[in-house]
């Protein structure tokens, strides 16, 4: 099993693996969740898939396992920035725009993570091994582009799991019920992961 953050810099490094994300994405928010959602060549992609972004994947033997967005609270891409604070700011209409406690950030230091997956068809035995290499990889790649937090739209079973995964994460919005899930912001701190 390996885990590889890319880049619009390196992907051409990695063969098929970022092209095999996107198709994981498909499978996991298209066909699985049925969320209405852009493709095209068997892929799924957004407004923000730009090459601000880095896509974390947990892969093994070309299957993508398991991945992760990152996007920093300062992109800019025509109208939008990333997806918490344009949801909050009203410009998505899936995500209700009251989903934070406070105002979303414009911070170097803070980056959003996104489109979070574990594949439908990774076995139930690695499951939990395939979303620790996720969670660390997500946290080392962050930390490495000058994050000390990470906001993320995730299910809100997250404190079940966030301190097994070793995060120090906080509730940042109220749960909401976001096509048939539980979701909640969540506010990861990095800081003691300072190398």
């Amino acid at each position: 099993m390996q885990t590889t953050t890319l880049s619009f810099a390196n992907m051409h490094n990695h063969g098929e693996l970022m092209a095999n994300v996107f198709r994981a994405r498909r499978k996991s928010f298209i066909e699985q969740n049925k969320w209405n959602l852009p493709e095209a060549m068997g892929m799924e992609y957004d407004q923000y898939d730009t090459p601000a972004s880095r896509w974390v994947a947990v892969h093994q033997l070309g299957q993508v396992l398991a991945g992760i967005r990152l996007t920093p609270t300062t992109a800019r891409c025509g109208i939008y920035s990333y997806m918490i604070r344009d949801a909050q700011l009203g410009l998505l209409d899936s995500i209700p725009h009251d989903l934070l406690f406070e105002a979303a950030p414009v911070d170097p230091q803070t980056w959003e993570s996104s489109r979070v997956f574990v594949a439908h068809d990774t076995p139930q035995r690695i499951r939990r091994t395939v979303h620790a290499h996720l969670i660390t990889e997500m946290s080392k790649a962050a930390r490495d582009l000058g994050a000390s937090r990470v906001l993320g739209l995730i299910p809100a079973n997250w404190p079940r799991w966030a301190r097994r995964c070793g995060l120090t994460a906080e509730a940042a919005g109220r749960v909401m019920h976001i096509d048939g899930i539980d979701n909640q912001v969540v506010s990861i701190d990095l800081t003691d992961k300072l190398h």
